[in-house]
C-alpha cells in the first residue's frame, strides 16, 4: 500500500475535486464516497483507504500519510495544519495550484531532455543496423580478397559476428536489462535520479530547481501558519541535492538558536545568489517573508528556464559531435581497408 503511486494529473484532479466539493458545503465523507465511485486503479485504492479512515474518525492528513510515494511531507503537513485551523478548502485549492506549477516545472525539464534522448535512441538503432547488416557483408568481401585488416576493422567484425552468433542471447539479455531497469526504477526511482542529477551539466540545473522548490514550498507552508523552524525541516526533505539540503538544515539550526534563518543560507553562497538571500532577509525583517519567498520562487523559475535552455543548447551539439566521431570512426574502419586494396591494385 505504501508504494502506491498515481500520476501527477490524477493527484491534481483529486485535490481539486476535494477542495471544490468541500467549498460547496458537502460533508467530507460524502465527497470521498462520490469520488470513489468514479475512480479507478490506484486512485480508487487511495480513496477507499481514505473513506475507511474517515469512517474510523481519522483525519485526511493521517490517511494520506499512508501513501508517501504519492503525497510528500509538505502536502501532508499543509493539510494537517489546515485541518487544525479549519481552512481545509482554501488550503486544498492553494495546494492544487502549487501542484500545477510543479507539473509545469517538471514538464519543462522533460521536454528539454526529450530531443537528446531521441538522438541516443536513433544512434543505437543505426549502430545495431551497421553491426547486423552492413559489417557482415563487407567482412565477406574482405575475406575473399584476403586483405590485411587494421585492428579497428577486426574489432568491428568481431562485434558484428558476436551479435549475429548470439542474437537470441542478446535479445533475451537486453529484454532482462530493460525489464529489471523498469522494476528498479518503479521501486527506487530516487537512485536513478541521483545518478542523472550529478552529471556535470545537469547538477547546476538541479540545484536551481531545488532552490525554486524550496522557496515555493516555504511560501506555501508559511502562508498556512506553520512556524519557520517546522517549515525548514519539511522543505529540506523534498530537495534532491545534498548541498541544498545541508544549506536548509544549517538555516534551521541557526533559526532554532534565535538567529535569522538567512544566515544559514549565506554559508552556501554558491547555491543561492546573494540577491535572492537579500530579498528573503528583507522579508524576514519586515514580517513579509511569505511574499518575499513567492517573489524569489518566481524569479528562480525564470532562471531555471534560462539555464534549462542553455544546458540543452550545449548538450545537443556535444551529443551530435560525439555520435559523429563514433560513426565516423566506424566508417573509417570500413573504408581504410578498401583504400588499401585499391592502392595495392594501382601498384600492380
Amino acid at each position: 500500500m505504501q508504494r502506491i503511486r498515481i500520476k501527477q494529473e490524477e493527484k491534481i484532479s483529486l485535490i481539486d475535486n476535494l477542495g471544490t466539493m468541500l467549498k460547496a458545503g458537502i460533508p467530507i465523507i460524502e465527497v470521498v464516497g462520490t469520488l470513489k465511485k468514479e475512480a479507478k486503479g490506484n486512485q480508487f485504492k487511495i480513496l477507499t483507504k481514505l473513506h475507511k479512515d474517515l469512517g474510523d474518525g481519522k483525519t485526511i492528513s493521517s490517511s494520506f500519510s499512508s501513501f508517501p510515494y504519492t503525497f510528500d511531507t509538505v502536502s501532508i503537513s499543509l493539510i494537517k495544519a489546515a485541518e487544525e485551523a479549519g481552512t481545509l478548502e482554501e488550503t486544498l485549492i492553494d495546494l492544487k495550484q502549487n501542484l500545477v506549477k510543479e507539473m509545469e516545472f517538471s514538464d519543462k525539464v522533460k521536454s528539454a531532455l526529450f530531443y537528446p534522448l531521441i538522438i541516443v535512441v536513433v544512434f543505437i538503432a543505426v549502430l545495431l543496423l551497421m553491426l547486423l547488416f552492413v559489417i557482415p557483408r563487407i567482412s565477406q568481401v574482405f575475406e575473399r580478397l584476403r586483405v590485411e585488416l587494421p585492428i579497428t576493422t577486426k574489432l568491428l567484425i568481431w562485434m558484428s559476428n558476436f551479435l549475429i552468433d548470439n542474437t537470441l542471447l542478446f535479445i533475451i539479455g537486453s529484454g532482462l536489462l530493460i525489464a529489471s531497469t523498469i522494476v528498479l526504477y518503479a521501486r527506487n526511482r530516487e537512485f536513478f535520479y541521483k545518478i542523472i542529477y550529478h552529471l556535470p551539466l545537469i547538477s547546476t540545473l538541479m540545484i536551481q530547481i531545488d532552490v525554486t522548490r524550496f522557496t515555493r514550498s516555504l511560501h506555501l507552508l508559511l502562508s498556512s501558519g506553520l512556524p519557520i523552524i517546522t517549515t525548514l525541516e519539511l522543505v529540506s526533505k523534498v530537495c534532491m541535492m545534498k548541498a541544498v539540503r545541508e544549506a536548509i538544515e544549517k538555516a534551521q539550526t541557526l533559526a532554532q538558536e534565535g538567529h535569522p534563518f538567512t544566515s544559514g543560507l549565506k554559508t552556501k553562497r554558491k547555491l543561492i545568489e546573494p540577491m535572492m538571500i537579500k530579498l528573503m532577509e528583507i522579508g524576514e525583517e519586515s514580517g513579509t517573508l511569505e511574499e518575499a519567498m513567492q517573489n524569489v520562487s518566481t524569479t528562480m523559475d525564470y532562471r531555471v528556464s534560462k539555464t534549462l535552455k542553455k544546458v540543452t543548447t550545449m548538450l545537443e551539439p556535444i551529443m551530435l559531435v560525439l555520435i559523429a566521431v563514433i560513426v565516423g570512426s566506424m566508417m573509417l574502419a570500413i573504408i581504410s581497408p578498401i583504400y588499401t586494396m585499391i592502392g595495392n591494385v594501382g601498384v600492380r
